[in-house]
């Protein structure tokens, strides 16, 4: 039986990682809520200067899964951070160390680049997620929460500053 491998997203998994982030937004009850063009994703991922990185999981040289990934930073620590934008499995592959192994990937990459922390936000009621999470030593940070500006909100904001 072969195993899972997790490499770096390459250009021609452009239309892989375009449906994996459309079959994401269906489990997430957001189906509609993607706005991302393909060509959009290719400038992100694969411009001379990437913010956006991605890893795929694949078995049998067929992508399961990805991760796509930014820096942040800590001004408490003096360090970047990895955030996980997206992390997502086919169902198919699902149980079986998919996910485990893209997480596995980015703690290395942090531990190898002296980054601090890796961290990610999970919908309250991805019960399944959170208890996997949890398994691999993940602590919910309850104490925090999450703030958005978008839409006509972030323009008012911009322009009014109200």
């Amino acid at each position: 039986m072969s195993s899972v491998k997790i490499r770096s997203a390459e250009f021609s998994d452009l239309p892989v990682i375009f449906q994996f982030i459309h079959d994401l937004a269906k489990y997430e009850k957001a189906p509609n809520e993607v706005e991302l063009s393909l060509s959009e994703l290719e400038e992100s991922l694969f411009n001379k200067n990437p913010q956006v990185y991605c890893l795929i999981s694949e078995l049998d040289g067929k992508a399961t899964g990805f991760a796509v990934w930014h820096l942040n930073y800590s001004t408490w620590l003096g360090r970047h951070g990895v955030y996980l934008e997206d992390l997502y499995v086919d169902p198919k592959y699902r149980g079986l160390g998919h996910g485990k192994a893209l997480l596995r990937k980015l703690a290395q990459i942090c531990i190898e680049r002296g980054y601090k922390r890796l961290q990610w936000w999970v919908l309250d009621w991805n019960e399944t997620a959170i208890e996997f999470y949890k398994s691999i030593g993940a602590q919910p940070m309850d104490e925090w929460t999450v703030f958005r500006v978008s839409g006509s909100s972030l323009e008012k904001l911009a322009t009014d500053g109200i």
